[in-house]
């Protein structure tokens, strides 16, 4: 099955200043996508935008904080404006859980449930229309709505409450915004990886995760980036709704 070219395509990544982000940035804007990068870090993401511009890629960094609806929707309507068109979004801002419920706070659980949900639904509303129109027309004749979401959003663990629940619901939103618009030829697609060496979690989280689940392998930034790059490169009648990511020696 050929792939699609992304040349003369827009996408927009959020959580882009490391990790998952950066990496799907990297990949995309060699298949030829202008690529706006979205996060809170500018100075990480004016770095990326000159590493991409300087390798012949299109690159805008936008700050912003996606927990802010306005910020978000401004963040979407800076790529618009700045090539005319949005083909792709990629939602993978997140944070983590920094420890079990009964030690957190309030003021944790909106941060948590904030950028992870929140976030991803206030930038998914502001890219819709643009999507709808892009799917219209040329080059693709579909657009793509990517959200990255966890291993967490199927599997709960006994401190990781708020992110299971910040991921479940992501996943539950993903599947019916997929109903909602695939007679308009958006695909709208979740991606679960599970165990990747990013900084999302602090090393007291990553050791006590390893010491749960043993030593092996993880998967890496750009094993989800290859996967990203899967799903928004199938032909215009082919839709990967859900992808599963684990290392291969993972029996979680």
């Amino acid at each position: 099955m050929a792939e699609v070219d992304l040349k003369g395509t827009v996408t927009v990544v959020t959580g882009a200043s490391s990790g998952i982000g950066a990496a799907v940035a990297r990949v995309l804007a060699a298949r030829g996508s202008a690529v706006a990068l979205v996060a809170r870090r500018e100075d990480r993401l004016a770095a990326l935008a000159a590493e991409l511009t300087a390798a012949g890629g299109q690159a805008l960094s936008v700050p912003a904080d996606v927990t802010d609806a306005q910020q978000a929707r401004a963040a979407v309507e800076c790529a618009v404006e700045a090539w005319g068109r949005l083909d792709i979004l990629v939602n993978n801002a997140g944070v983590p859980q920094r420890g079990p419920l009964m030690d957190s706070s309030p003021a944790e659980f909106e941060r948590v449930v904030g950028v992870n949900l929140l976030g991803s639904l206030f930038c998914a509303h502001a890219a819709l229309p643009h999507l709808v129109d892009a799917a219209a027309g040329e080059p693709r004749r579909v657009a793509d709505l990517v959200n990255v979401s966890s291993v967490a959003g199927r599997v709960v663990h006994k401190t990781t409450g708020v992110y299971n629940a910040s991921k479940y619901g992501l996943n539950a939103y993903t599947e019916a915004l997929r109903q909602e618009v695939a007679g308009r030829r958006v695909r709208v697609s979740v991606l679960e990886p599970s165990a990747v060496e990013t900084e999302l979690f602090p090393p007291r989280v990553r050791q006590e995760f390893a010491g749960r689940t043993g030593a092996y392998e993880r998967l890496s930034a750009m094993d989800v980036a290859d996967a990203v790059e899967y799903v928004v490169t199938r032909p215009a009648h082919a839709a990967v709704s859900e992808l599963l990511i684990r290392p291969s020696e993972s029996e979680r």
